[in-house]
């Protein structure tokens, strides 16, 4: 099974973090710097990706704990 990079996007006047292809959010914060902590120990559990996206929701970063 292939392992769900996670992504850090924005969302209202928050942040979320969603595995990629999934429907739902796995969180919600207010600060970015929150939603990168929690996808980046998701993607570190799961040596994975973090993608990390900007307001305008493109691309900023990326790290790879794989």
């Amino acid at each position: 099974m292939a392992k769900k990079n996670q992504h850090v996007v924005p969302l209202g006047n928050g942040w979320a973090v969603k595995g990629e292809g999934n429907s739902k959010y796995t969180a919600i914060t207010e600060k970015k710097g929150d939603a990168t902590s929690i996808a980046r120990d998701i993607a570190k559990n799961n040596k994975s990706e973090i993608v990390i996206h900007g307001r305008d929701g493109r691309i900023q970063s990326k790290n790879s704990y794989r």
